[in-house]
C-alpha cells in the first residue's frame, strides 16, 4: 500500500510539473492558463486552505483540491500540449529534482500579501 501511495504521489509531482510547462506553452488556452497556474501554485504552495495540523481535514485538501484540479486543467488544455508537457516533465524528472526558489519566493509573497490585505480590511472593520 505504502508503494502504491509513493508512486501516485510521483504521478501528482509528474502532472503539476507537466502542468507547468503547458501553462508556458503559448498554445495553451488563456482560461486553461489561468486554472493552471491556480492549480500550480496551490500544489507548490507552502499554505493551505485547510492547514495540515487539523487531523483528517488537513490532508483531505491535498488529496481532494488538488488531483480535482489537476483533471479540470487538463481537460481545458489541448491534448497535444498536454503530451509534449508530459514528456518534458519526465524527462525533467529523470535528470534531476526541480527546484525553482524564484517561483517558491513568488508564491510566498503572494500568500503574505493576500494575508496582509485580509487582516487590514478586518481591522477597518473592526475599527468602524
Amino acid at each position: 500500500m505504502l508503494g502504491t501511495l509513493k508512486q501516485q504521489a510521483k504521478q501528482l509531482k509528474g502532472e503539476v510539473l507537466a502542468l507547468y510547462f503547458a501553462y508556458r506553452n503559448p498554445r495553451t488556452p488563456w482560461y486553461a492558463k489561468v486554472w493552471a497556474a491556480c492549480v500550480v501554485a496551490y500544489a507548490l504552495s507552502p499554505i493551505d486552505l485547510i492547514p495540515d495540523f487539523i487531523p483528517v481535514l488537513g490532508y483531505l485538501d491535498d488529496l481532494v483540491l488538488v488531483p480535482l484540479g489537476i483533471v479540470l486543467a487538463v481537460k481545458m488544455i489541448p491534448e497535444t500540449i498536454m503530451i509534449a508537457s508530459r514528456a518534458r516533465a519526465q524527462a525533467l524528472i529523470g535528470e534531476r529534482k526541480p527546484a525553482n526558489w524564484i517561483a517558491a519566493g513568488i508564491i510566498i509573497l503572494v500568500w503574505l500579501l493576500l494575508l496582509w490585505l485580509i487582516a487590514a480590511r478586518v481591522l477597518n472593520i473592526l475599527k468602524a
